[in-house]
């Protein structure tokens, strides 16, 4: 059953053509993803299919007894109160009820009112109405929703003015996910969600009964949840069925097949043309009849476009000037915490020179604030950090901070690399696909993804040799997603990355730190490895026996391996452990030598003050500071038995 539908949809500003001539059909129950690379018209075409835009023209078709949620990207407007008021007007209709409910219960408690039996009747009608739309349970869903979404119960009392854009934007999908329309529209949902409110959105939409549009580029969600793929660029919209990957692969079937038509007819088109070139070489009129009726036919021919290339690509690659030592970081015991709120506490953590370490975390954990203090910007509360040599770092901030939006494109550019001519920044821009007089636009007025591209310009020049990274791939489309990829695999430096995009997360880390309120859980392996640690259900590396509960085939051999590895990790903690006690000795005996510095310094004033004649006759004065002394080289000697004791 169809109940959604476009038909020659077009949406155009001015000469901007942003869609054009899109028709789709949506059936009840689908679950369809909406993908495309940065300003292909997605977002476009949800607003219109929301009612918040009109098309230029076309029209869409929605049923009448269909209800519609909408989660926009940002600007979710909010009435004033609490974030669990505004929650709580999801049920207004239970609100209701109760208040009937309470006033039937009143009218009831009478048996010799005359309307006794049919305020009953209405009584327990109403009861069985409210039991059947979920009355006796909303209030847990409510809790368990705005919980998953990572709001707790000191959260849920905040006024809505006071929180972030993430913060609204996850209060925006609970609203949406409690009040379940039928047709539930997404636009990038997982953005500003963690690992764990991931995995509890996907179970959650995998068990939702009504239709689903869901614009994002997770592509790990997308193979999880959809059914159907409309595929938007250069303003059209093609339709596949299957899941993200499954998409790839028919979408590449469908272009070489589009290739192979295009080009055996442009050949046919050139034979004709060949031999209507020939009869009329021979200056016959049979042969001149013959070749103006292919003339005619050929004429009647509908040409075929020739198929899009491949998109622009932004070309990025990045290069470390010199290299750094081997041992790049070392910690022990980080904590940190702003006022009475402790962020995490017992972070210890070493980085080899070439190693690709992903952290991980839920939201609100500290994992930007713990790559600042790695980084030397801030400072922990407590606990040792020790940057290693030569260790240069580049640094990309998720909130694009760094960035100057009272800047052009190219200023923002020239300012931090002056010794570039205009000509070579604006090519250097080209790669990242600011072409023409986007180079001339005020940063402040650029897209998220348009931002992203800019700071990875800036890193990609800055020639560190360790890549300290916050969210790299949030806001960028799917192909400038797999460019970074491509280049963090071949960066020869070292990498810290933070992030929740689990396509990243499986391909580029040599181990995952996870960052908890305690400390530092340590998993050496790739995001399929942590899943199979952490919850093996969910673990897609390992196939549908994963998912199943089943064990996978193999995993005698796969537990052997295991086993090795647990091994070398015993005695690679063991070798930390011990380095570690060795350079807390250190500091320790680094300390105690200090002190008998202090100590040896204020004997030798205590004996210049006894060597003065004037002084000599102040007998109580001279026992006093003899006594002093005496006391300060009985702490010299005890210190002095410690620091042997240390060596």
């Amino acid at each position: 059953m169809i109940v959604l539908s476009g038909k020659d949809i077009s949406k155009s500003y001015g000469t901007d053509i942003i869609i054009e001539d899109v028709s789709f059909g949506v059936e009840k129950g689908d679950r369809i993803g909406i993908v495309g690379p940065n300003g292909s018209g997605k977002t476009t075409l949800l607003s219109i299919i929301a009612g918040d835009l009109e098309p230029s023209s076309g029209n869409i078709y929605i049923r009448s007894d269909m209800t519609i949620g909408y989660l926009r990207q940002k600007n979710h407007f909010f009435a004033g109160g609490t974030v669990i008021k505004e929650a709580e007007k999801t049920f207004e209709h239970f609100f209701r009820m109760e208040k009937e409910i309470e006033e039937l219960q009143e009218k009831i408690s009478d048996h010799t009112r005359p309307d006794f039996d049919r305020s009953l009747a209405a009584y327990t009608a109403l009861i069985e109405e409210y039991e059947k739309q979920g009355g006796y349970t909303y209030r847990s869903e409510l809790a368990a929703v705005l919980r998953a979404m990572g709001f707790t119960d000191e959260d849920q009392q905040k006024k809505i003015d006071v929180l972030s854009g993430g913060e609204r934007t996850r209060l925006a999908l609970a609203c949406m996910l409690l009040r379940k329309p039928d047709i539930l529209i997404l636009d990038e949902p997982t953005n500003h969600l963690d690992l764990r409110m991931l995995v509890w959105l996907e179970s959650y939409l995998k068990n939702y009964q009504g239709t689903l549009l869901v614009v994002s580029h997770d592509r790990y969600f997308l193979d999880r949840i959809v059914k159907k793929i409309f595929d938007m660029s250069g303003g059209t919209l093609t339709a596949y069925t299957g899941n993200y990957s499954e998409f790839l692969v028919k979408k590449e079937e469908r272009m070489e097949a589009l290739r192979r038509e295009y080009e055996k007819q442009q050949a046919e088109i050139a034979r004709q043309e060949e031999m209507i070139r020939r009869f009329r070489q021979h200056g016959t009129e049979h042969l001149a009849k013959r070749a103006r009726s292919r003339e005619k036919r050929l004429a009647q021919i509908d040409i075929k476009d020739r198929p899009a290339g491949e998109q622009s690509r932004m070309k990025l690659g990045f290069e470390s000037n010199y290299k750094s030592g081997g041992e790049v970081l070392v910690c022990e015991d980080l904590a940190k915490s702003y006022g009475d709120r402790k962020l995490f506490s017992n972070v210890s953590l070493d980085v080899r020179k070439g190693e690709k370490i992903c952290i991980i975390g839920d939201n609100g954990i500290g994992k930007t604030t713990l790559l600042r203090i790695l980084m030397g910007i801030e400072k922990p509360d407590a606990g040792y950090l020790k940057v290693g040599y030569n260790v240069d770092f580049g640094y990309y901030d998720q909130g694009q901070r760094l960035l100057d939006d009272n800047e052009t494109v190219l200023g923002e550019m020239k300012n931090a690399y002056h010794l570039y001519t205009d000509t070579e920044m604006r090519s250097l821009l080209g790669r990242f696909l600011f072409k023409g007089d986007d180079v001339f636009k005020m940063v402040g007025d650029i897209s998220g993804g348009e931002k992203a591209k800019l700071s990875l310009l800036k890193l990609m020049l800055s020639g560190a040799n360790t890549l300290v990274l916050d969210e790299p791939t949030n806001h960028l489309d799917i192909e400038s997603k797999e460019v970074v990829e491509d280049a963090l695999l071949e960066f020869g430096g070292t990498l810290i990355i933070v992030s929740h995009d689990r396509y990243l997360l499986t391909r580029i880390p040599d181990r995952i730190l996870e960052l908890t309120e305690n400390g530092i859980v340590e998993y050496k392996g790739n995001f399929e490895y942590y899943l199979e640690k952490t919850s093996p259900e969910q673990a897609d590396g390992a196939g549908d026996a994963l998912q199943t509960g089943r064990k996978p085939s193999g995993a005698s051999e796969t537990e052997k391996t295991l086993e090795l590895v647990r091994s070398s990790e015993a005695d690679r903690q063991a070798k930390k452990q011990k380095e570690a006690e060795e350079r807390r000795k250190a500091r320790r005996g680094d300390e105690i030598e200090e002190k008998i510095h202090e100590l040896e310094g204020k004997i030798a004033d205590i004996e210049e003050q006894l060597s003065d004649p004037e002084r000599a006759s102040d007998f109580e004065w001279m026992q006093e500071q003899s006594q002093l002394m005496a006391e300060c080289e009985a702490e010299i000697s005890s210190l002095y038995d410690e620091w042997m004791e240390l060596q």
